[in-house]
């Protein structure tokens, strides 16, 4: 069980909603960077927990908690001891009540992932193509250069045969720059031209499909503008590089913009 890669997974799938203020994603992205960083281990104060929840709490998004570090602090005076044994009840009490909070927290991601549990159970995943004209009705939204977001649907769609720069995590600013221009592009390809997007069995293993196992819980598809693959496309443009999986597993990420 890994608490910290959930806790990345958990925000990387709310980055891609739409519903997010700017505040929200940049609050969002900078955490995640940070436990990039870190491998798991930033400390966050509780103030930025409580946003986190605030922004992730909904009964669809589950956090699990990284195990807290203790911070050491610097000697200081200690208090007189007329005012010790007061402080240390305060503490007591302050413990008490964190822990109570801790536990309540518990309880509502247990009963979050019974309620996503039966959902799962009750809706079973669509194989058929499932195709959309984005020219004619906007049914989808470009949430960055090689995912979009289908109106109505809690999960986005990846994108399948390209993979583009990183706009929520990337490795160096290079990165960040070349990601916001194949968005940018993909958004003129789909506003100029007619699009077809059609769903496609992600590269998972069987029974995965549409849980955080598969494609962190999102959909797979192809996206055609006039009748070109937009990833053909980015990747002529130097905006993307191919990235093919096989049937049930995909090889490591290419991210080839940040190397000297």
């Amino acid at each position: 069980m890994d608490p910290a890669g959930n806790l990345r997974n958990d925000i990387e799938v709310a980055l891609h909603r739409q519903n997010l203020t700017a505040w929200q994603r940049t609050f969002l992205t900078d955490i995640h960077a940070r436990l990039e960083r870190s491998g798991g281990k930033a400390r966050l104060s509780d103030k930025q927990w409580r946003k986190i929840f605030e922004i992730l709490g909904r009964p669809d998004n589950v956090i699990a908690l990284p195990p807290r570090t203790v911070t050491a602090y610097p000697p200081r005076r200690q208090p007189s001891k007329l005012l010790w044994p007061r402080f240390s009840r305060a503490s007591r009490r302050l413990r008490w009540r964190l822990r109570n909070l801790a536990i309540g927290f518990l309880v509502m991601a247990v009963v979050a992932v019974g309620l996503q549990a039966l959902d799962l159970g009750r809706v079973q995943f669509q194989s058929s193509p499932m195709t959309l004209r984005a020219s004619q009705t906007q049914e989808f939204s470009v949430t960055d250069g090689d995912t979009v977001h289908v109106i109505g649907e809690a999960a986005g769609t990846r994108l399948v045969g390209f993979n583009t720069p990183e706009v929520f995590s990337p490795e160096c600013q290079l990165e960040r720059q070349l990601g916001e221009r194949a968005s940018s592009r993909l958004r003129e390809l789909v506003a100029h031209g007619g699009s077809r997007l059609t769903k496609v069995a992600c590269a998972c293993v069987q029974g995965t499909e549409g849980t955080k196992k598969c494609n962190h819980g999102r959909y797979c598809g192809t996206l055609l503008v006039d009748g070109k693959d937009v990833g053909s496309i980015l990747i002529n443009e130097g905006l993307a590089v191919p990235f093919v999986c096989g049937r049930t597993s995909c090889p490591p990420t290419p991210r080839p913009w940040c190397r000297g």
